[in-house]
């Protein structure tokens, strides 16, 4: 060989992935799959038992409790049938494990909507509301998840598997919301969760033919190899059906999230207003039809021209064809219904108010510090008259005030005490000096310059 190392190095890797030791022999893992097949007795009794365990999860919005229904759920054993009989071209097995797959899920159905018909609670929360829009992401979940599945049913070592892949293909749930459309007569609930589970089943199926492809399974019919073609095209047309849809929802959902992010991005730095602040913000896309709705609480904007200045910068935000909507206090045009005025928005207006009111208080306190100073250095001049009097009575009149010198070079700005003198004779330079320590150890100052003057 010409490069040993390679070879080596593609022989170690073959190890690694060689599954031939840890394979049952075929003829076990089938009796597996066909016995997991059955509905009858006792798994039709498991199967209702977790319809109702799986509807009351969803009833109550537990992920724990629904978890728990999927671990106790039989279905996918036809689902795993139908992938096995389209691999190895049992037919029989086919049949038995479609119409076991359409028994159990007529009686899931059933059984969830009798439940949310006497069920006295019937408000869609976010686990029902999750079951109906399914995507390309629910077709990779249902793909792997099945390849999973025929991997640990025709291996030794299953450990955790099943229950792993039963828990992420979630076959229950979606039959349970299809049954909640179903008794509340809500058909996007009972369309988008039956599409979900026709999106898990057909990949969960598919990656099992893959799997037993890819495992050698010896095929069982060999006298109509046209008839096994063709059941294959037709599995694999319905699967290539599916995606389109699924990817169409996930574009759907992509241009809505784009649209969500712009539009928080848009009213996070657009929206600084002193003495305004943003209540909530409402991103919605229907029809093709695109709105913003901000909801402002505080000091009232001129809406017209607001309005018309935000909007000229939506295509920064890549919003172009947004309509803008903003709802003041004054706006007849409210945006609210009173029962959406929750505890949570009361404390967002209760903290907005007072953060108002603490910025206002701390505005009001400095400058009742810098009045004050301004009113001290009004009165320094009377206040410590007197004492000039004794001290220094060649001063006629003094003003004592502070002033900003700027440096006409490098701009830095630097506080000045200026004491403003006017005297009946001129001081030496001993008194000068004299005078200017008694103005900084009286006025406690760190130094004050003394400007001579005519007039004051």
């Amino acid at each position: 060989m010409k490069y040993p190392e390679l070879s080596k190095f593609k022989e170690n890797l073959k190890e690694y992935f060689d599954l031939t030791p840890d394979l049952l022999p075929q003829a076990d893992a089938e009796s597996a799959i066909r016995e997991g097949v059955s509905f009858k007795g006792t798994n039709i009794l498991i199967l209702i038992v977790a319809i109702f365990i799986a509807s009351l999860g969803l009833n109550t919005n537990s992920t724990a409790v629904i978890i728990g229904a999927m671990l106790i759920s039989p279905l996918m054993g036809p689902i795993i049938g139908i992938g096995l009989a389209v691999g190895i071209h049992d037919f029989e097995l086919m049949k038995r494990s479609f119409r076991n797959l359409m028994m159990a899920a007529l009686f899931s159905i059933a059984t969830s909507c009798i439940y949310f018909l006497i069920s006295p609670v019937n408000e869609s929360h976010s686990e029902l509301l999750a079951r109906t829009s399914p995507t390309i992401y629910d077709v990779f979940i249902g793909f792997f998840g099945g390849a999973a599945g025929i991997l640990a049913i025709g291996s030794r070592m299953k450990g955790n598997v099943l229950p792993g892949v039963a828990i992420a293909t979630a076959l229950m749930p979606p039959l349970c919301t299809v049954g909640y459309g179903l008794a509340t007569w809500q058909m996007t609930f009972f369309f988008g969760a039956l599409f979900l589970f026709f999106i898990n089943s057909v990949f969960i199926a598919c990656a099992t033919t893959i799997g037993v492809k890819l495992m050698n399974y010896h095929i069982k019919d060999f006298s109509n190899p046209r008839r096994a073609r063709r059941v294959r095209n037709i599995v694999y047309t319905i699967a290539v059906l599916t995606m389109i849809p699924a990817c169409w929802l996930t574009y759907r959902m992509y241009r809505q999230s784009t649209f969500t992010n712009n539009c928080n991005r848009f009213v996070e730095q657009q929206f600084n207003f002193d003495g305004t602040q943003v209540l909530r913000s409402e991103a919605v896309m229907k029809g093709g039809k695109k709105t913003l709705t901000v909801n402002l609480v505080g000091r009232i904007l001129p809406q017209d021209s607001l309005v018309l200045a935000l909007t000229d910068m939506l295509p920064e935000y890549h919003l172009e064809g947004t309509r803008l909507r903003i709802i003041q206090g004054d706006s007849p045009d409210t945006g609210f219904d009173v029962t959406e005025a929750t505890s949570s928005m009361l404390r967002d207006m209760y903290q907005i108010t007072q953060n108002t009111i603490n910025t206002q208080r701390e505005t009001i306190d400095s400058l009742r510090t810098l009045t004050a100073a301004i009113a001290h250095n009004d009165t320094i001049g009377s206040t410590i008259s007197p004492e000039l009097k004794v001290l220094f009575p060649e001063v006629a009149d003094i003003a004592v005030t502070r002033a900003i010198a700027s440096n006409v070079s490098t701009g830095k700005l630097d506080t000045l005490n200026i004491a403003l003198v006017r005297c009946n004779r001129q001081m030496n330079a001993a008194q000068a000096t004299k005078f200017r320590r008694y103005l900084e150890a009286r006025l406690s100052l760190p130094e004050v310059k003394i400007v001579p003057t005519d007039k004051i």
